[in-house]
């Protein structure tokens, strides 16, 4: 039977300010929104560090205290400032040392996915 968590979310850009001031990665792309309207965005997008971190969380409701193995992440479309996101962990396989779990981050105004990946953890013993 396979466990899941997901959590809906919007980022602000004051949010995308703040992740990029922790990460140091500001890139105009996220913090600057006169250069990402001109971009084929249209206005600013969620590091995808960002979208991985709120992942991570779900990943450690259905394994806590796990140790991620490793990770694989996709961006296939854009996650803007000001749109609601649902994010989803779904176990899709496990050992007795290792949980496989698939990733997804979805806008709610479309249905458009904007992140896909799977993490390995093993769990807390």
């Amino acid at each position: 039977m396979s466990r899941r968590a997901t959590l809906e979310k919007t980022f602000t850009q004051a949010d995308f300010d703040a992740f990029a001031a922790l990460s140091g990665d500001d890139n105009p792309i996220h913090v600057d929104p006169d250069f990402s309207a001109r971009t084929r965005f249209g206005r600013t997008v969620a590091h995808g560090a960002l979208l991985c971190s709120v992942l991570r969380g779900l990943v450690e409701e259905i394994v806590p205290g796990g140790r991620q193995i490793r990770q694989s992440t996709m961006y296939p479309a854009p996650s803007p400032a000001g749109e609601a996101l649902r994010f989803e962990a779904e176990t899709t396989g496990e050992t007795a040392d290792r949980i496989t779990i698939a990733l997804t981050v979805t806008r709610l105004a479309d249905g458009e996915v904007t992140c896909r990946g799977e993490t390995e953890v093993a769990p807390c013993r």
